[in-house]
């Protein structure tokens, strides 16, 4: 099996789309990930898959604190900035973009999507080529009803039809 048929396969299954943040020393990271998940309750952990080579991933094992934003549909044309190859800071794409600080991160949240998380890390796991990195939910920043949410399905962001 070629890397093209395994991601053409896995692209048939629908995800949501989130955006990663995190506060570095210099500056803030930002990224589009799609492979995030519910773990636990008891304690309230997530999970974020992110290629153990991108710059976050680095970051994250520098900061504990980071950010989930879950983007809503309307928000297709900032998840596509967000994850463009060679995009400036995140502040400079966020600029109109309603967010704020997280209390706890201080770390970028974008604001109008579904929902946003503030999490700690717990645990980080190498899976091949790419970092699981397990947190403990320790704010939810705001959490949207009656939004539709933004999909990733078919190499493509979309909206429930």
């Amino acid at each position: 099996m070629s890397p093209e048929e395994f991601t053409d396969a896995l692209s048939r299954f629908s995800t949501g789309v989130t955006v990663v943040s995190a506060r570095d020393d210099r500056d803030d990271v930002a990224t589009v990930v799609t492979s995030f998940s519910s773990v636990s309750l008891r304690p309230p952990l997530v999970m974020v898959s992110i290629g153990s080579d991108a710059y976050l991933s680095e970051i994250l094992e520098r900061r504990e604190v980071w950010a989930v934003s879950v983007l809503g549909a309307h928000q297709k044309q900032l998840a596509g900035r967000l994850s463009a190859p060679g995009r400036p800071s995140p502040r400079l794409l966020l600029d109109g973009v309603p967010h704020h600080r997280g209390q706890h991160s201080d770390a970028l949240i974008i604001e109008g999507g579904l929902t946003a998380l503030e999490c700690r890390t717990s645990q980080r796991v190498t899976a091949g080529d790419h970092t699981l990195v397990i947190g403990e939910v320790v704010s939810v920043a705001y959490v949207s009803y009656n939004r539709t949410p933004l999909l990733r399905y078919a190499h493509a962001y979309r909206a429930i039809a």
